[in-house]
C-alpha cells in the first residue's frame, strides 16, 4: 500500500491524520458511505478532535464532482472503520492503517526528544561562540549555517525552502529524527573545537575533512526562469 497517514507539513508537533478517500480506496467502500458516517456521527467525531475537510475533485458515475474530503485523526479513523463490516479489504486496510499510525507517531516522538536534547547542545555551542569573542549576530548565524551543511549537506536556506517553512519558522522544527541527531552531533563537536580555541576558518576545514554526517535528500525547488 501507498502513504495512508499524513501530517499536514514536516512540523514535529502535527497530529497525524488520514482521509475518508484513503478509508474509501482502501477499505473497498463507497466514499459516500463513508462521507454518510462521518455525517452522521459529527459529534461523537467531535469528540475525539476537530473535524476539517477540503474540497477535492473526485470522479463519480455523474461526472467529475468536488466532494468533501474528510481529514480524520487515528482515534476518528479508527471509530469509522469500527463501523465497516470486516471484509478483508476492510481487515487488510485496518491492519496497515494501523501500522502506519504507530510508525509515524514514533517518528515524531524521536524527533521531539532529539529536539529537546538539541536545545541543551544549542547553548553550549552559542556559549562556546560568546567566550570564544565571536559577539556579533552574524557570528552566530555563521556557525549555525556551518553546522548545518556540514550536518545533513544542505544549507538554512535550502532547507527552509524544501520543507516549506514559513516566515519565523524554525529550521529544526521541521528535520526528521536522523537529521536532528546529525545537526546535535555537529553543534556539540563546533563547541568542543571552540573551547579549544580554535577560530571558524580552522573550524570549517576540519568538519569539510570529514565530510557530511547525514546526507539527507531534499527536493529544492528551484525558480522558474524569466523570459525576455
Amino acid at each position: 500500500m501507498l502513504d495512508l497517514v499524513f501530517t499536514e507539513s514536516n512540523k514535529l508537533d502535527e497530529e497525524p491524520f488520514t482521509t475518508s478517500l484513503i478509508i474509501s480506496q482502501y477499505a473497498e467502500v463507497e466514499h459516500r458511505a463513508i462521507r454518510q458516517l462521518a455525517n452522521k456521527y459529527k459529534e461523537k467525531l467531535i469528540e475525539m478532535g476537530r473535524i476539517t475537510f477540503e474540497m477535492q475533485p473526485l470522479e463519480t458515475n455523474g461526472g467529475l464532482q468536488k466532494i468533501k474530503n474528510f481529514k480524520l485523526n487515528e482515534i476518528q479513523a479508527t471509530f469509522i472503520i469500527t463501523l465497516l463490516k470486516n471484509t478483508e479489504p476492510v481487515v487488510h486496510f485496518k491492519a496497515e492503517l494501523a501500522k502506519q499510525f504507530y510508525l509515524m507517531k514514533q517518528e515524531l516522538i524521536e524527533r521531539q526528544l532529539q529536539r529537546k536534547s538539541g536545545k541543551v547542545v544549542r547553548l553550549s555551542m552559542t556559549d562556546e561562540i560568546k567566550r570564544a569573542g565571536f559577539t556579533k549576530p552574524y557570528h552566530y548565524s555563521n556557525f549555525t549555517r556551518l553546522a548545518y551543511k556540514s550536518a545533513i549537506g544542505f544549507s538554512s536556506t535550502e532547507i527552509k525552502k524544501a520543507r516549506n517553512i514559513p516566515k519565523g519558522g524554525i529550521i529544526v522544527d521541521f528535520l526528521t529524527a536522523d537529521e536532528l541527531q546529525a545537526v546535535n552531533e555537529r553543534e556539540q563537536q563546533i563547541a568542543t573545537l571552540l573551547s579549544l580555541g580554535l577560530d571558524y576558518r580552522q573550524i570549517q576545514k576540519i568538519l569539510d575533512n570529514q565530510g557530511v554526517i547525514y546526507q539527507t535528500t531534499l527536493t529544492i525547488k528551484k525558480k522558474e526562469e524569466m523570459l525576455c
